[in-house]
Formats: C-alpha cells, sequence, structure tokens
C-alpha cells in the first residue's frame, strides 16, 4: 500500500465483487483493522480458519498470513494503515503476543458509535485536501474505543487493577527485550522481584494467558516472522529463539500450527509466489 491510510465501507456491492473473484492468501505491509457490523466471514489466519460473526472488530498486523471469505450478509468497514502513521497502538503492540486479536463489541449504541466515527473519519478521508492529522486522531480514538471494549469482556472478578495494569506492562517490555533466551517463568518473576504465582496471576487477569504461554507465542510469532523474512536455517531459529535442539522447536512449532516449520516457510512462500 503506498498511501499511509485509506478507509472504505464493506458494501453489497463490495462482497459480491470479492466473491466473484479468486483471492488467494497473502501478506500486505500494513495494519488493517476489520469492523463486522453486520453478517459474518471466514477468516483464513496462519494456516487456521476463525468464523467471524458480528458484532466484532479484527485486527490483523502486517506480516500476517491470512485470507478473508465473506458471507452475502458481511456489511462493515475496513481500516488500513501504516505503523508510522498510528505508531503506538495497544493493538499493535499486543500482536506480538497474540495470533490473532478479536474483539467482540457490544450490539446497539456500541455499534452506532463505531459506524459514526467511520462515516466522520470517511467523509475527511474523501475531501480533496484532506486533513491527515485529524484522520490520526479520529483512527487513533477508533483503535482506542476497540481496545476499551476488549477490557470490557474481561469477567469482573478478573479485572486488573492500576498498579497490575502498569506492571503487567513492565512485564512485556522485559519480555520483549528477553524473548529470545532459554527463559522461563522463575527468570521473569525474579526480574519483576514478585513470585511466579503473582505474575501468572496477573497475567490471566489482563491477557486471560498464563505467563509460560505468553512467552510461547511471542516465540511462535516472532519464529514465522524469521521463517517468512529470512533465509536462516529452521535450526538456526530455533537455537535464536532459545530452543537448544531443532526437534524441540519443530514439535513445539507443530504442536501450535499443526504444520511444522520447513512445511510453514514453504506453504507461505508458494502462496506469495
Amino acid at each position: 500500500m503506498k498511501k499511509l491510510f485509506r478507509i472504505f465501507e464493506i458494501t453489497k456491492e463490495l462482497v459480491d465483487d470479492i466473491q466473484a473473484k479468486t483471492y488467494d492468501a497473502h501478506l500486505h505491509d500494513f495494519e488493517e483493522v476489520i469492523l463486522v457490523t453486520e453478517g459474518s466471514l471466514e477468516h483464513y489466519i496462519d494456516f487456521k480458519v476463525e468464523q467471524v460473526t458480528a458484532p466484532m472488530a479484527c485486527y490483523v498486523s502486517m506480516n500476517k498470513m491470512h485470507k478473508l471469505i465473506p458471507n452475502n450478509d458481511l456489511r462493515g468497514w475496513v481500516i488500513n494503515y501504516k505503523p508510522e502513521f498510528i505508531p503506538d497502538s495497544n493493538l499493535s503492540f499486543y500482536s506480538n503476543f497474540f495470533t490473532s486479536t478479536n474483539v467482540p463489541l457490544s450490539s446497539g449504541s456500541c455499534i452506532s458509535r463505531f459506524t459514526n466515527l467511520c462515516e466522520i473519519i470517511q467523509a475527511e478521508y474523501k475531501q480533496e485536501f484532506a486533513d491527515f492529522p485529524t484522520i490520526r486522531h479520529l483512527a487513533e480514538g477508533l483503535l482506542s474505543m476497540i481496545d476499551a471494549e476488549r477490557k470490557r469482556n474481561i469477567p469482573i472478578e478478573n479485572v486488573a487493577k492500576p498498579t497490575q495494569i502498569n506492571t503487567f506492562s513492565t512485564f512485556l517490555k522485559i519480555l520483549e527485550e528477553n524473548f529470545r533466551r532459554d527463559a522461563g517463568v522463575s527468570f521473569y518473576a525474579e526480574k519483576m522481584n514478585m513470585s511466579e504465582r503473582n505474575l501468572n496471576l496477573i497475567c490471566k487477569n489482563n491477557f486471560q494467558k498464563s505467563v509460560s504461554e505468553i512467552i510461547e507465542t511471542r516465540k511462535l510469532i516472532e519464529a514465522k516472522n524469521l521463517l517468512l523474512h529470512s533465509d536462516k536455517t529452521v535450526s538456526e531459529i530455533g537455537f535464536e529463539l532459545g530452543y537448544n535442539e531443532k526437534s524441540y522447536f519443530t514439535r513445539v512449532f507443530h504442536n501450535k500450527m499443526g504444520v511444522t516449520p520447513s512445511h510453514f516457510r514453504e506453504m507461505t512462500r508458494s502462496l506469495i509466489s
């Protein structure tokens, strides 16, 4: 995508056009947010299939292999933007730790607010001399609203306190600096000067995942990036991510992805070419 930003509505005409053509799974060099306000779609992402049903916000980070198959009743909005256009999005940061990010939205007034905001953004975008700082602020607001909905979906008994949110953010920053190590929960708990039990509790309250699951997901996402965008061998990638044996790295990757690292690389490069 040459532009820094674009927005378009998912209309009946667009759905008909997509269904009439053959689209392969692909990668893109931009971030994508799909707001499903009506109907549903089938989302093929990283060799797994997800059913996305309205009302839902679906975030797809750049360099994720994916394909959308809309059903006839699908309606909504699509926003594409370059990372430098909105550099500090929580959704973008969290994509390092999630294979995909789907956020259920509330029906009624919630959908109306998202639709109204998309219409305002699109109206400015279509101006002959569009004001992109204004579009950026509006789009940042929309992403913040999606993140707020994500937090509202957390069971009330698991809602994190402000101190836990700060602690969790610190953990993610430490993880980002150290995930290539052969290090487990105890390493991060010690770095945080807290018990493994408390760190696990904070992670589950914020992400509904254990510390070990978050560590493994971060390694897996990096492994896929390296398999796709580097010529390093499977053994080299595994070693770089803290797996001392190729067989163990292959087994972990296969358990999560359903394919071996070599097969993943072969399939993705075949689809791209």
